[in-house]
């Protein structure tokens, strides 16, 4: 369910561009980002940086491209959000020390676990190795994103970047997450029947 809300912005997007246009969806876009802030203070009492961040950037960008009438601004929204990503995880591993890739997996196998009841994100060992993989991929993937954002914007119709945005960016997320899965699931432990 929270992995649907997030979405909800985005899917306003969509079906208000389709509707209307660019400069009415890059609001509603707007509206609904901070109705989304709002809804997270609400029910979880705090709201997570990267929603800080991500509200800001929508929000700066978004108000630009209604004001000066430029899509082009919100274009580069998603270029900012992917190379910031990008960013935090070479960042984390080598300033910090930290893989993050690791670390956001690790506690959402434990949030499975708990629901689950049983203690399988204690039972998985996957070899430091593939941890810096992983990061390598998701660096290399998020600037890859960034950069193809970009050259979609500028080089395709403005219907073709929001469809683009839509689903081919959900797409190869999506492929991404089932390759990082498949990188680890060799080291669950099998389950007994």
């Amino acid at each position: 369910m929270a992995t649907l809300i997030e979405y909800i912005p985005l899917i306003l997007f969509f079906a208000v561009y389709k509707l209307v246009d660019i400069y009415w969806a890059t609001a509603v876009l707007v509206v609904a980002s901070g109705i989304q802030i709002a809804y997270a203070y609400f029910k979880e009492g705090s709201v997570a940086k990267r929603h800080w961040i991500f509200f800001a950037i929508a929000l700066v960008l978004g108000t630009m491209t209604i004001l000066f009438r430029d899509e082009h601004f919100i274009q580069w929204k998603a270029t900012f959000i992917y190379a910031l990503l990008a960013l935090a995880l070479l960042v984390s591993r080598f300033v910090f020390k930290k893989n993050l890739v690791q670390k956001a997996l690790v506690g959402l196998l434990e949030s499975v676990s708990e629901k689950q009841g049983d203690n399988t994100a204690d039972t998985v060992e996957v070899p430091a190795k593939i941890w810096e993989q992983l990061n390598t991929f998701w660096v290399i993937l998020f600037a890859f994103i960034a950069a193809l954002n970009i050259y979609v914007a500028y080089n395709f119709s403005l219907d073709f970047w929001v469809n683009f945005k839509v689903f081919g960016l959900i797409g190869i997320t999506f492929i991404a997450i089932i390759f990082t899965i498949v990188r680890i699931y060799p080291y669950f432990p099998e389950e007994e029947s």
